[in-house]
């Protein structure tokens, strides 16, 4: 709403104040940060443009573009499904507010999540929450379901960050700990109202911050320092089930441009940096699943062993009275035919 309509009834000495004014005005409201929304980079309702298509954007898989919201995964097993921008991002300092909404029948039981991606390849199904193993740049996993059999220091739902040059991959079993940047626990799963996620990049700063309850009041994840993106990568968005399942939805994608004064050539200079963080969270060897002690494999192989002895003498008494029985049987049989 406008609230100078007749600026010409102002006396001149006052127009200072009143543009000052209104420059506040619009600072607080936010409405600086709405006129910085880059629509090339952005996904909101309606989405479809002629036809099927939805300007600037592709989806693979399972993925089902509804008029509310565009689902990744339906609530079944095995499936995948991704949303990709297919216009790079030539922008060094920005910012992805990306609405969603995570939900099923399960209870206690459901994933697997899904993975907004900042990467040089695109449309690629795979085994990353539905994307391809390696990739190449920015990862921030939103995961459901600890499949790591071991302990964490953390529970689930969880939100982490993992930054990779091609050659690194991500771990499924081990939930990707051994090589995230950071993370945090987000209780964002099976929610009656949608959540938020802000990514936030301005060299060569990564933060991360969330907005579960959907009242506009964000909590900061984690901020990693020394982290360095190139320009020119993909936005994307995908989702997997396994054994269990979740119906994963996005409603809407924002993109900030953060740059007060885009300098072409930095963007273009930036293109050619490989990917890299300089600081990871303390580094824990991958250990594969240890068996048993000895003893312990002995004990085990012991309890096992008795157990099939104890089955063969039972099922041996269960044959011999069996026998008995047909034994005693037949043989009155014969007696009464006898007389």
């Amino acid at each position: 709403m406008h609230v100078f309509l007749k600026m010409d009834s102002w006396p001149t000495w006052t127009l200072p104040f009143v543009f000052l004014l209104y420059y506040c005005r619009n600072a607080v409201l936010g409405f600086d940060t709405l006129e910085r929304l880059r629509r090339e980079h952005s996904l909101m309702k309606p989405y479809q443009g002629a036809g099927m298509a939805i300007p600037q954007w592709d989806f693979i898989g399972s993925t089902m573009v509804t008029s509310n919201f565009i689902r990744l995964t339906p609530d079944i097993q095995s499936k995948q499904g991704a949303l990709w921008n297919n216009v790079p991002c030539y922008i060094t300092k920005w910012e992805m507010h990306v609405q969603f909404q995570v939900h099923g029948h399960g209870r206690d039981l459901f994933g697997d999540g899904f993975t907004i991606w900042y990467t040089k390849e695109r449309m690629r199904l795979g085994p990353i929450f539905g994307n391809q193993n390696p990739f190449t740049g920015l990862a921030v996993f939103l995961d459901t379901y600890n499949n790591y059999n071991g302990a964490h220091n953390h529970d689930h739902p969880y939100v982490s960050a993992m930054v990779n040059n091609g050659s690194g991959s991500y771990d499924h079993d081990r939930d990707g700990t051994h090589t995230q940047l950071a993370g945090c626990t987000a209780k964002f799963r099976g929610k009656a109202h949608p959540a938020n996620i802000a990514i936030r990049y301005e060299p060569s700063v990564l933060r991360v911050s969330l907005d579960i309850d959907g009242k506009s009041e964000w909590t900061e994840c984690f901020k990693v320092e020394n982290v360095e993106l190139p320009t020119g990568y993909y936005f994307g968005i995908s989702a997997a089930t396994g054994d269990l399942s979740d119906n994963h939805d996005i409603i809407s994608l924002k993109f900030y441009n953060l740059e007060e004064h885009p300098d072409p050539n930095l963007s273009m200079s930036r293109s050619d940096i490989i990917p890299s963080a300089l600081h990871a969270e303390k580094d824990r060897a991958h250990v594969n699943d240890v068996p048993p002690p000895l003893a312990s494999r002995v004990a085990h192989s012991g309890l096992k062993i008795f157990g099939y002895v104890i089955l063969v003498i039972i099922i041996g008494i269960i044959l011999v009275f069996g026998g008995i029985f047909l034994y005693q049987y037949k043989k009155e049989d014969r007696r009464k035919r006898f007389y």
